[in-house]
């Protein structure tokens, strides 16, 4: 695995995001990697080194109130066009004007947002799991377990059947203890009592809950700010967030659009799958 080299960068508010760089010697374009709404930068702790061995540096954010990321800010900085700033700080920061992002969910949809606010700064987009319009189902799946308050689990094993408990439709056939285990270190973090919590402030569901909180009312318009630049949509087969019929309109509407399906795979895809990778590795290549 390649090593990382953990970051921070501190907001206005100074609120810290912390963030992972995965250095390549290279004169590629750097890669940023964008998490989901209850998740953190070791969603990709697989596929970042991967990424980062072809030469490509790659950036992993904590958004601000998950992973190594500090928590506590007001419940209205808990949105994705703050998100976007905190971004585009860590970007300065590292002196990145130009670069690929792979988003997952709400990673996806800050890739949008990206786009449409610094027009020419993406040279591609991979959207894992999320388009322009979201399925209600998926939306309240996820209002129903966002934020919940939960106390401290005892260890990892408790923790590995929570969170089999909250995504196991996802990935039925993922039977395995070790799968989920894997599953709970990305997305739990353990205390100094050594009982291990969800890795994220509650307070992100805040916003979730208000009308639209989820996400802009017309994300097409987000979406079409993409259009300059290539888009690898992957999609999990059973997903319940994003519907085969939203992927075949933004592949009508996008020039130069690729998608891919990730079968027996729902919300959202881990992009290690065989399909995903291998979509991944190509769209990158053609981006040289």
């Amino acid at each position: 695995m390649s090593i990382f080299t953990q970051h921070t960068f501190t907001a206005a508010d100074g609120i810290r995001t912390a963030y992972r760089r995965y250095q390549a010697d290279s004169g590629k374009l750097p890669v940023v990697c964008l998490h989901g709404l209850t998740r953190n930068s070791k969603d990709f702790e697989d596929v970042a080194p991967r990424i980062a061995a072809s030469g490509r540096t790659v950036i992993a954010v904590d958004v601000r109130g998950r992973g190594q990321s500090d928590r506590g800010s007001p419940p209205e900085m808990y949105n994705p066009q703050v998100y976007v700033e905190d971004l585009f700080g860590v970007l300065g920061q590292e002196g990145i004007g130009h670069f690929i992002s792979i988003g997952t969910s709400m990673g996806g949809l800050m890739t949008m947002i990206a786009a449409a606010m610094h027009p020419g700064v993406l040279a591609g987009a991979v959207l894992n799991d999320i388009g322009p319009e979201l399925d209600p189902a998926g939306l309240n799946r996820i209002a129903g377990y966002v934020g919940r308050s939960k106390a401290p689990m005892a260890n990892w094993q408790e923790a590995a059947a929570a969170v089999r408990a909250v995504n196991g439709e996802a990935f039925p056939d993922e039977t395995g203890d070790a799968f989920w285990l894997a599953f709970a270190r990305r997305t739990c973090r353990e205390l100094p009592d050594g009982r291990v919590e969800l890795d994220y402030d509650p307070a992100i569901a805040e916003p979730f809950k208000a009308p639209d909180g989820a996400a802009p009312p017309d994300m097409w318009p987000l979406f079409d700010a993409l259009a300059p630049v290539p888009v690898l949509s992957i999609r999990g087969a059973i997903s319940d967030l994003l519907s085969p019929d939203v992927v075949a309109r933004m592949a009508a509407r996008h020039p130069r659009f690729t998608r891919v399906e990730v079968p027996r795979v729902g919300h959202a895809p881990l992009l290690t799958e065989t399909p995903a990778r291998n979509a991944i590795d190509a769209f990158l290549q053609g981006l040289d």
